[in-house]
């Protein structure tokens, strides 16, 4: 999952207040269980409005990330066909976006009317209750065609049959490699590298007096950062986080061996101060030429395929996910706009997320930004605008197959008692995984081991698994 966090920007006008439970609370309250502008507005959205006549003000909560920036630059063409809607963004880093968010939607706050959220939230929230059904809108909105939201993204923002959500865009994850320097080392790429090949080419491209790290990976503690990355590769691994009978299994030789490949390939060989590295600092190095490889999202490719912002356009080519006991090891996420139940003013915030999922929105995109700025892996018709397709010949295959085989059966070795694959889908895991992210960062950093990050991070697992039965 791409905690694509970028710096935060500057937000247009301040939600209203709401209450911002503690995390027992949240808890307590049931966490645990070219076209024109003109042309859009009249074929891609519905605009009746709840009182006629009158304006509506949306607050719409969005995680910082160059695609979500591109939106905004993008919004007064949605107030030309909506100009009765006044859209306002609170727009925040991953880490707080999420805490907002999650505190707004449990509590009822009704602060937002749109929330960016992901297949982590999604099915746990629909099922408390706390979303709005979206397939009575996507049924009543012209062109809009859910089928065309790729499958695995479209079932993991679902719940019970309907659509609770609808992707922005989505990711799997995947490497990416410099073509020109695997060249120029007498080095070939596999289709699908293992670790210890991957660590090998680490090795031989290593350049710090060139300024060139053998890999960047994320050492950012946080369950969207570090964890995202080193989940897949505790999964190919053959680990897991709890077993079928939540036993917590941080401390198995398998996850122990997972983490310890990855941090000492990045401490080795990866890109200096890793232990502050985000996927947007990666996406930075990568892109500038910093580095040889990267295992990351696949959304990766809007950033370091655009000649406006990267250095590297036409030297790279992508790998799909390195494996070791799996036939495969990507992840599965998207990030998504949804309607909280609570809510006053859903057609109007409908209105903006047709807006900005239509296929339209895609090439309103290419034309006004660039076809290199596309939001990739949600619709299956992105790939099939031809000159995003031309652009996309390198990494849409590996992009799709890798969303398609991103499933538990593919990507894990052993049953697992939660959903989820760079993620496990219980509510708790949104602090769980803050905490042991953080003991990784450390461990990435030098200040500790990887044997005391990850005993720590088995005591705290341990406290999470009692609540659902654990007796050990």
């Amino acid at each position: 999952m791409t905690p694509h966090a970028t710096s935060p920007t500057a937000v247009p006008a301040e939600p209203r207040g709401g209450p911002h439970p503690s995390r027992r609370a949240l808890l307590g309250a049931g966490l645990g269980a070219g076209l024109t502008a003109a042309t859009f507005g009249l074929s891609g959205c519905a605009t009746t409005r709840s009182s006629a006549g009158t304006r509506e003000s949306i607050v719409v909560a969005i995680v910082s990330n160059p695609q979500m920036q591109d939106a905004m630059g993008l919004i007064d063409h949605f107030r030309a066909a909506h100009p009765d809607v006044d859209v306002r963004f609170v727009s925040l880093p991953e880490n707080e976006a999420r805490a907002k968010i999650t505190a707004s939607v449990a509590s009822g706050g009704g602060e937002f009317d749109v929330v960016m959220i992901s297949n982590y939230e999604t099915p746990m929230w629909a099922a408390n209750g706390w979303l709005t059904d979206l397939d009575p809108y996507i049924a009543e909105t012209d062109r809009y065609d859910a089928d065309d939201f790729i499958p695995t993204i479209k079932e993991a923002l679902s719940h019970e049959g309907r659509q609770y959500s609808v992707p922005f865009y989505g990711e799997s994850s995947f490497l990416v490699y410099r073509r020109d320097l695997f060249q120029q080392a007498g080095l070939q790429m596999p289709r699908q590298p293992t670790w210890d090949q991957v660590r090998e080419f680490a090795a031989a491209l290593h350049a710090p007096e060139d300024g060139v790290s053998g890999i960047a990976l994320r050492g950012l503690a946080g369950w969207g950062e570090v964890l995202a990355p080193l989940n897949t590769v505790i999964n190919t691994f053959g680990g897991r986080w709890f077993d079928p009978d939540w036993r917590p299994m941080l401390d198995t030789p398998e996850v122990e061996a997972a983490v310890s490949t990855y941090v000492d390939t990045v401490r080795t060989w990866g890109q200096p101060g890793a232990a502050t590295s985000g996927f947007g600092d990666c996406l930075t190095r990568v892109s500038q030429g910093d580095a040889a490889m990267w295992y990351d999202a696949s959304s990766m490719v809007s950033g370091i395929e655009n000649p406006a912002s990267s250095t590297v356009v036409g030297d790279v080519d992508y790998a799909l996910a390195p494996v070791v006991e799996t036939d495969d090891a990507g992840w599965l996420y998207a990030w998504s706009l949804a309607i909280p139940e609570s809510s006053r003013h859903k057609q109007a915030a409908w209105d903006f997320i047709a807006w900005m999922t239509h296929p339209d929105y895609f090439r309103l995109v290419g034309e006004e930004l660039s076809w290199e700025a596309l939001p990739p892996g949600s619709r299956l018709s992105t790939y099939e605008i031809p000159e995003y397709a031309e652009l996309a010949e390198n990494y849409a295959e590996p992009t799709l197959h890798s969303m398609d085989r991103a499933t538990q059966e593919n990507c894990m070795v052993h049953e697992v008692p939660y959903p989820g694959l760079q993620f496990v889908g219980i509510p708790e895991f949104q602090d769980l995984g803050t905490r042991v992210g953080q003991q990784i960062s450390a461990a990435v950093a030098g200040r500790q081991s990887v044997a005391d990050a990850l005993r720590q991070s088995q005591t705290f697992a341990e406290s999470v698994a009692r609540t659902y039965g654990w007796e050990g």
